[in-house]
């Protein structure tokens, strides 16, 4: 079993940033890919931020690229997105997810059906 808590949530107006964590622990060898999604009022969950925890590579969904940028502390088991020039349509509930992707699924490691472990959420609001 991976268990995986979020934080880091909070309002913001549009252009801020803000810095999320997700802490991960349980079974090590149970995932190998960390991906942040992302949860808004009658949308589906976008993926918006993947990071493999062995090789560290990233992929990013497009409407985030060049404003997110995903990192990991190893020692701490924790993964962290930044994220800066926010905009109205982030305000969502913003969840990490955990599970064994094939690193070369590269930018589908963003689909959320391949993840089985989720943290339980944290909002942000965006506002203008």
């Amino acid at each position: 079993q991976v268990q995986l808590v979020e934080s880091g949530g909070g309002s913001v107006q549009a252009g801020g940033s803000l810095r999320l964590a997700c802490v991960v622990s349980g079974y090590k060898y149970g995932y190998n890919c960390v991906t942040w999604f992302r949860l808004a009022p009658g949308k589906e969950y976008e993926g918006v931020a993947t990071i493999f925890t062995g090789g560290g590579s990233t992929y990013y969904a497009d409407s985030v690229k060049g404003r997110f940028t995903i990192s990991q502390d190893n020692a701490k088991n924790s993964v962290y997105p930044q994220m800066n020039s926010l905009k109205p349509e982030g305000t969502a509930m913003y969840y990490c997810a955990a599970d064994r992707v094939l690193p070369t699924s590269g930018r589908l490691a963003l689909t959320d059906r391949l993840y089985n472990y989720w943290g339980q959420g944290t909002q942000v609001t965006v506002s203008s």
